[in-house]
C-alpha cells in the first residue's frame, strides 16, 4: 500500500514543454511514474520528451483523452495559482505543485476552491511525493529511497533527503515520502498526513520533520496523542532561531510563542512523539522504536 500516489496513478505535467517540467518529468519517467500527458496552452498537439507524451492545451482536455487522476505543476509563480485551479476544477484527484513563490494572498483563493473540491493538493513551494518504487512526483532524487515501512513527511526538501539517508544507513526503508511545502498556506498539512500513513498497513512508524513557525506540528502532535498507533520520530530545524526572524521558508517565522522549536519539540514529547536533537539522530531513533515494536 501507499498514500497519494502509486504505480497506478495516471499522471499530467502542467508546464511540461518548459525546461523545468521536461527535465523531471524525464526523470519521473524513469523511475517508472506513468506520465500519460502534458498541458502547456496554445501547444495542444504537439509531442515532448522524444515524441513519448502528448501535450494538450487545457487540463480538461488532456483528462478526457487520458483518464489522467494526478497533476504536477512546473509553472511559473503568477500562473501557478490559476494551473492548479484548473487541474482541481477538471477533477483531477491529487495535485503536486513544485513551484516556489506564489503569492499568498493567490493561495488563500486556491485553498478555498480546492477544499470545496475534494481535491488533494500538496504544495506549493515542495519537493514532492515519491511512493518507492511506484511512483515519483516532483524533484526529490529516487535513487537515495529504498522500500520499506518508514512514511516520510517534511516541510523541508532538504532535510527530507537528510531523513531518508539516515533510514538507509541504518537498513531501513520508506513507503511513501512526502514534502509537503514550507509556505503560510499549503494545500495538506501534517496532521492530514499522519492520518494516511495511520491507515496505511504498510507503513509501521513515521519520521517528521518540522521547523519553526506556525502550529502545524502541534495540532499534528495533539492529534496523533489521541489517534495514532504507530511510533512517530521528530526533528524540529530551527532551534538556534531567534524570535521575529524567518528562516527559510516564508512560513517559517517565530513570534516567540509555542512556535519556537523549543516549545514544540517540548510540545510533542509531551504528546508522546519521540524528538531528536539533531537530525543525525533520526535514523536509530526510529529503528531502536520499530524494535521495541517487535519484541514488545
Amino acid at each position: 500500500m501507499s498514500i497519494l500516489v502509486n504505480k497506478n496513478s495516471r499522471v499530467i505535467v502542467q508546464g511540461i514543454t518548459g525546461s523545468e517540467g521536461s527535465f523531471h518529468a524525464a526523470q519521473m519517467i524513469e523511475y517508472g511514474t506513468q506520465i500519460v500527458g502534458g498541458v502547456t496552452p496554445g501547444k495542444g498537439g504537439q509531442t515532448a520528451l522524444d515524441e513519448k507524451v502528448p501535450v494538450f492545451n487545457s487540463v480538461v482536455n488532456a483528462r478526457q483523452k487520458t483518464c489522467a487522476n494526478v497533476s504536477i505543476i512546473f509553472v511559473p509563480p503568477a500562473f501557478a495559482a490559476e494551473a492548479i485551479i484548473e487541474a482541481s476544477d477538471a477533477g483531477i484527484e491529487v495535485i503536486v505543485c513544485i513551484t516556489e513563490g506564489i503569492p499568498v494572498h493567490d493561495m488563500v483563493v486556491v485553498k478555498k476552491i480546492v477544499d470545496s473540491n475534494g481535491t488533494r493538493l500538496v504544495g506549493p513551494n515542495c519537493p514532492g511525493i515519491i511512493t518507492v518504487d511506484e511512483c515519483k512526483l516532483g524533484i526529490m532524487p529516487g535513487f537515495i529511497t529504498r522500500p520499506g515501512s518508514v512514511g516520510v513527511i517534511s516541510k523541508s526538501g532538504t532535510l527530507t533527503y537528510e531523513a531518508i539517508d539516515q533510514l538507509v544507513k541504518v537498513g531501513l526503508g520508506q513507503t511513501t515520502a512526502i514534502g509537503i511545502g514550507g509556505d503560510p498556506i499549503i494545500g495538506t498539512d501534517m496532521r492530514t498526513v499522519l492520518e494516511l500513513f495511520e491507515k496505511d498497513e504498510e507503513t509501521g512508524a513515521v519520521v517528521l520533520i518540522g521547523e519553526i513557525g506556525g502550529q502545524m506540528e502541534i495540532d499534528a502532535a495533539r492529534w496523533a496523542k489521541v489517534n495514532m498507533t504507530k511510533p512517530i520520530v521528530a526533528f524540529i530545524a530551527g532551534q538556534t532561531a531567534p524570535p521575529g526572524r524567518r528562516m527559510g521558508h516564508a512560513g517559517a517565522i517565530v513570534s516567540g510563542g509555542d512556535d519556537t522549536a523549543a516549545a514544540k519539540m517540548k510540545i510533542l514529547s509531551e504528546c508522546g512523539i519521540s524528538v531528536c536533537e539533531s537530525v543525525a539522530e533520526i535514523g536509530e531513533k526510529t529503528k531502536s522504536l520499530l524494535e521495541k515494536g517487535i519484541d514488545g
